[in-house]
């Protein structure tokens, strides 16, 4: 089986195809949000997750799992808000969260996803 690597540089691929299944690297917010709160923040990293999946063959329907990274639970109940809007009913992934420091001090939330490619 081969694998396909999408934009990888030294350290990543941003996403990785192999045997029907999207691998997704960490996704964040954009730089211009990264002040922004959690909402926003959310809000932005999701669209770039769909990007990715639009560009990898898939789309939020096929998730199979997430985890989360959120800088404070105290914003626990302020980016479920703007998750459970974007994931489609019935279509919930396998997912997890938990609190973890950010690679950089401005962000607040960091998500992996892993999709199935759309048939």
């Amino acid at each position: 089986m081969s694998i396909q690597r999408l934009e990888t540089q030294a350290r990543m691929s941003r996403a990785v195809i192999h045997n029907g299944t999207i691998y997704l690297c960490g996704q964040v917010c954009a730089t211009e949000d990264r002040q922004s709160d959690i909402q926003a923040q959310t809000r932005s990293m999701l669209a770039k997750v769909d990007e990715l999946l639009k560009e990898a063959g898939s789309d939020r329907e096929h998730l199979l799992s997430a985890t989360l990274y959120i800088r404070d639970m105290v914003d626990f109940d302020g980016m479920n808000e703007v998750w459970d809007a974007w994931v489609p009913t019935g279509h919930a992934p396998a997912r997890a969260c938990v609190e973890a420091r950010m690679a950089s001090p401005d962000l607040k939330v960091e998500v992996s996803v892993v999709a199935a490619v759309k048939a």
